[in-house]
């Protein structure tokens, strides 16, 4: 009993202090997701305009949850949860939007960014199943998932020398 009430204080502390994790749906690449940590679970909003993609996480199916360190970004605890998505305006949705809504970074619309949650986005909330992955002994890096996400055009060459000019006038 007390191990595993360690395994899942490891769990809740490591997923509260971690600023992004890693989750995975069956058949779906991990992606990386910023999350709130809510009741006992990881919650998370996306699947919209604007908001992070959620593939392979689908209500009611298991995912698998890895959590890095904030300061080091090494790999700390994964674990197995189970997906639910909350239906929109229900209490538990209106106490983890509210939740969400601190932690969310640049929204473009404000205020109204719950209304258009709850129009074209999904909550999920990530509940640990008790089940604790062990530690990988290898590297587990991958090429990055593809993205419309590109730079423009190479940095011109006389760039850094224009900056370095303009730092010594002043």
């Amino acid at each position: 009993m007390t191990t595993e009430l360690l395994e899942r204080a490891l769990v809740e502390e490591a997923t509260k202090k971690s600023g992004l994790i890693w989750a995975q749906g069956p058949g779906s690449p991990a992606r990386a997701l910023w999350h709130v940590w809510h009741e006992g679970a990881a919650c998370l909003v996306g699947d919209g305009p604007g908001e992070q993609p959620l593939p392979g996480l689908a209500d009611g199916a298991d995912a698998e949850v890895t959590v890095r360190s904030k300061d080091k970004g090494g790999r700390l605890v994964s674990w197995t949860a189970k997906v639910a998505e909350l239906a929109p305006g229900s209490p538990e949705w209106e106490a983890t939007v509210a939740e969400l809504k601190g932690k969310r970074l640049n929204a473009p619309d404000g205020e109204a960014m719950t209304e258009r949650w709850a129009r074209e986005c999904r909550v999920l909330r990530l509940e640990p199943t008790g089940a604790r992955a062990p530690l990988p002994d290898g590297d587990l890096a991958a090429a990055p998932l593809p993205t419309p996400a590109t730079t423009r055009s190479p940095m011109p060459a006389g760039l850094p020398r224009l900056l370095v000019k303009k730092r010594k006038r002043k």
